[in-house]
């Protein structure tokens, strides 16, 4: 009988800790562009981007809803140069979103150099997200 309560446990803490990061990030990137993605609340949404901020191009959030999806700091740029001595290779930039509440929203995020206004981006990325 104890070899059973023993067993039963070691299940429980299996499926317990199997179960609890499944599905805590869910990872977008150009390939979901225009789509459709559902996430729990609470769950974290990342988004990576090709990027090059040495042309002075770099990607924002130009509208989501934040009370249903929030972004959690600020983006991060990884070049994908490994060699330090070589200048204007370009990376991705990434960027992380809380699932804060139900509801749906659209995430539009634009590639564009900050400073010039009335200029249209040269990239656009678009997913529609629903928070259950």
């Amino acid at each position: 009988m104890n070899e059973i309560k023993t067993w039963l446990g070691i299940f429980l803490v299996v499926l317990l800790l199997s179960g609890g990061c499944a599905v805590a990030e869910v990872k977008l990137d150009t390939s979901n562009d225009g789509g459709q993605k559902e996430l729990a609340r609470g769950q974290t949404l990342i988004v990576t981007l090709d990027s090059n901020p040495t042309t002075g191009y770099s990607w924002a959030v130009a509208d989501v809803d934040k009370n249903v999806l929030h972004q959690i700091g600020d983006s991060v740029y990884q070049s994908s140069n490994t060699n330090p001595n070589v200048v204007g290779a370009g990376g991705k930039e990434t960027f992380h979103f809380e699932a804060a509440n139900a509801g749906t929203t659209t995430l539009k995020m634009i590639y564009r150099r900050p400073w010039e206004t009335g200029v249209a981006p040269i990239k656009t990325f678009t997913v529609q997200v629903t928070v259950r």
